[in-house]
């Protein structure tokens, strides 16, 4: 049987990269799109190494109507579409709102736009949990309503969600993947994440302070209303992550209805503070973390873990890594790359 060809949007970032190798490895042909602004061509190199295949590469932003509309003609034919193309830094996005606005919204519509012209229909959306802001009831389900977004990028999030479900209608088969926080590497240290500059997420922070790049590790508040005092998460395998977009592609190969909408919370159902965190990765790697403790940072909520009962039932995925084989992964990542004994 012939590989299906599928464009993956954001391919040379941290989540997409991971899920081309998931994708090789479940035997569909991925053509990646990416424009460079927020990651290099290193995990474009790492995918090779991983996989031993040489992925299809498109240079230039999903904003750019004639630019996309060159690749669906040149790269295709494509059987479906993953778009991970967005700037995702919560605290940035309170900085710079437009910018988020303007990339995350325009980037998708015009994505959409030129899939319709294609008669393209299969479309998975990399969402976030964002979109429930301070939800009422933890662990939260798919059914729990959007409130006020606590940052600029949780309210793109939330507002491509409803433009896709509204599009949808017009004949377009969605799934929207709400993840948690991914983290992690490949297990074979040969593809993880590469922050451009001060790290925005927890863990490459706190890799990079074990490798001696910061000094210490800024922890954003102590006094929530959590056991410890510091933020909740859902922390998930950035490879676990990678498999579930293979999931939702073959669930959705599976179905007959020519129009759908349907959306997934991606996470472990354990929630895990900011300073348990800290401690299991000091416990995992023996390395020490040296911390203080700063201001409440705007855009954070305060905890949030996911209800995984219907991705698990539906598309047959769960988390494969725990806790702690992702911190070491994702220690191991940063050895490499630090040339660290």
């Amino acid at each position: 049987m012939k590989a299906k060809k599928v464009l993956v949007t954001g391919g040379a970032g941290y989540i997409g990269a991971h899920t081309v190798v998931e994708l090789i490895n479940a035997g569909f042909e991925p053509v990646i799109v990416d424009n460079l602004s927020r990651s290099d061509r290193t995990l474009l190199n790492g995918i090779e190494t991983v996989t031993g295949s040489k992925t299809p590469f498109f240079e230039g932003d999903c904003c750019d109507k004639k630019f996309m509309t060159k690749v669906f003609e040149s790269g295709g034919p494509f059987s479906g579409v993953l778009h991970f193309a967005a700037f995702k830094a919560v605290g940035e996005s309170e900085e710079k709102p437009l910018i988020y606005y303007q990339n995350n919204l325009n980037s998708l519509t015009t994505l959409v736009e030129v899939m319709l012209s294609k008669k393209v229909t299969d479309l998975i959306f990399s969402s976030s949990c964002t979109v429930y802001g301070q939800p009422d009831q933890i662990p939260v389900n798919e059914s729990a309503p959007f409130k006020k977004a606590e940052s600029a990028y949780g309210a793109t999030k939330q507002m491509c969600e409803l433009i896709l479900e509204d599009v949808s209608r017009n004949g377009l088969r969605v799934i929207s993947l709400r993840y948690f926080n991914p983290i992690g590497a490949h297990p074979s240290a040969l593809l993880g994440e590469v922050p451009i500059g001060t790290p925005n997420n927890l863990v490459p922070y706190i890799t990079q302070t074990a490798a001696g790049l910061r000094e210490k590790l800024t922890v954003f508040g102590d006094d929530y209303n959590t056991p410890d005092g510091s933020c909740v998460r859902d922390f998930i395998h950035v490879v676990d992550v990678g498999s579930a977009h293979v999931k939702a592609l073959q669930y959705l190969a599976k179905k007959s209805e020519e129009k759908l909408y349907e959306a997934f919370n991606l996470g472990t159902g354990v929630g895990v503070s900011v300073l348990e965190l800290i401690k299991k990765f000091i416990a995992a790697t023996n390395v020490n973390i040296p911390y203080v403790i700063g201001p409440r940072r705007p855009g954070d909520i305060e905890q949030v873990f996911a209800d995984p009962t219907k991705v698990n039932k539906a598309l047959n995925w769960s988390s494969n890594f725990n806790i702690d084989q992702s911190l070491l992964h994702a220690w191991q990542w940063e050895k490499r790359i630090r040339n660290i004994q």
